[in-house]
Order: structure tokens, then sequence, then C-alpha cells
């Protein structure tokens, strides 16, 4: 008996998904992604923060939604103030801040990379927020602490993506990230943690999750997660901002010229014709 051969289908593609991932992955800032590629030195400013490259790296990052390193460093005493501010005064194009502090031994280097880091990755959160508003790119701007400890642009991304799907599992509505906070207290929650109940302390319908952070002295994304946690336990909501009124109308006033009176007349009369 003779076996007749047919040749198979052609498999249809299948989408490889991890690596769609990736490639999103990369995609939080294509302007930094860039600068990353060309080993670009300068300052990148966005509408809630600025990250500061040197060669393509982050040395630094900054946003008034994260605490600085100022807060982190000085509020629990691992610096003294006079030092801190000694430092900030004296830094220079050639020797920056962090430079400085090691130098005179005033902080360990692992002290300071630390503190350092959560500030950087911090404030690197709300930098690369999503935003409307286009980023600028200024070549040559240095930042007056120096760099301490670069950080591929590739793993500051991937940190700020983690961060962002974290708090979407914890609670997925952003606004507590930023409104002002409310106190909510239900009658069957449970007791929260210490360092969450340190945090509902503070809620006073005025206060917004930085503010409590700086009040702390805590990182700014902590502080997020203890809040989102709140939130989805009933503890904690958000006030909604206020809806914007129109301006009202200009009233205009009236003109009783009587050159344009009898400039009216004659254009009713025109149109009549």
């Amino acid at each position: 008996m003779t076996v007749v051969g047919t040749t198979p289908p052609p498999r249809l593609p299948v989408r490889d998904r991890t690596a769609g991932r990736e490639r999103g992955g990369g995609a939080v800032s294509p302007m930094l992604t860039r600068l990353a590629a060309e080993r670009a030195t300068g300052v990148l400013e966005r509408e809630r923060g600025a990250l500061y490259l040197a060669e393509g790296r982050v040395v630094h990052a900054e946003s008034p939604f994260a605490p600085g390193l100022d807060v982190l460093l000085l509020t629990h005493g691992t610096l003294e103030p006079g030092v801190w501010w000694e430092a900030v005064e004296r830094a220079g194009e050639e020797r920056g801040a962090a430079r400085l502090l090691l130098d005179a031994g005033r902080i360990g280097r692992g002290a300071l990379e630390v503190c350092h880091l959560g500030a950087l990755y911090d404030a690197a959160y709300f930098a690369l927020a999503p935003s409307s508003a286009p980023g600028r790119f200024r070549y040559g701007a240095g930042h007056w602490f120096g760099a301490l400890r670069p950080v591929p642009v590739d793993a500051v991304e991937r940190e700020t993506l983690r961060r962002r799907e974290l708090l979407d599992r914890l609670w997925p509505d952003p606004l507590p990230d930023s409104a002002p906070l409310l106190r909510a207290d239900p009658a069957a929650a449970p007791l929260p943690p210490p360092r969450q109940r340190a945090v509902l302390a503070l809620v006073d319908g005025v206060r917004t999750a930085s503010d409590i952070a700086r009040e702390l002295g805590r990182p700014a994304f902590p502080t997020l997660v203890d809040v989102r946690r709140l939130a989805a336990a009933g503890l904690v909501t958000a006030q909604f901002p206020p809806v914007a009124q129109p301006p009202p109308a200009l009233a205009l006033p009236q003109v009783n010229d009587p050159d344009i009176t009898l400039l009216k007349r004659l254009r009713d009369a025109l149109e009549a014709l």
C-alpha cells in the first residue's frame, strides 16, 4: 500500500507576551531612553519632577511630591543639620555636596548611598508619571549634590513600573496619592498596624500623602503604599478637587455715540433695499 504524505500547514505566529512586556517596560519615557543611548549629561525636566543624568545614567532626581534627601537625612538624626547645610553651601561644580560629606567623614558611604538611592527612586516615580506636557532636556546641567552612585535608566524605569503595578493592586484609584486625605472611621474596620496608624494620625482633610511623608521623615512611596492600604480598608478617602466654575461673562458697556447710531441706521436701510 502506498502512503501519500501531505505537507503540514504552516504554524501561525504566536505573540510572545513576555517580550511584549519587556518592550513595554522601556516605554516609560522615550526621551529618557534616547538620552541614555546617547550617553547624555544634563537634566530632564518634566511636569512633576526632574532627573539629572551623567553620561546617560541617572545621578539624582527631584520632585515636589517626594521628600528631598535632606528630609530623609535630617529628620531622624542621620546627619546634623549644620553639617548638611555647610556642605550644601560649599558645593560647587568640582566637588558636590556628597563628596564633601564623605571626605569630611560626616557620614558613612553606605548610609549616604542608601538614603540617596531611596530619594532618587522616590522622586523618579513622580517625575516619570504619565503627563500631557512635553519634557525638556538641558544639556550640560548638573546638580549641586554630585554623582554618588549612578543608576542605569532601565533600572529606574523598571522600578517605576513595579511601583505603579503594586499601588494598582493595593487600590486601583490614584486620587489618594495627591489629593487631601479624609478619615472615614468605619465602625467595623480592623485596627491598622503601627506604621499605618502613624499615617492615619496625620490625616486631617488638608494634608496629602506627600505632606504626611515629609512630616514623618519617610520616603513618599512607602507612604503611598500605606495610604492605599488604608483606602482599601475603608479608613481613608480622598477629597475630590472642587469643580472649576466658569468665569463670569463680561458685560459690554452701552454705547450711545450719535455717530455710531447713525451708522447703524444706514446699515439697516441698506440691508432693507
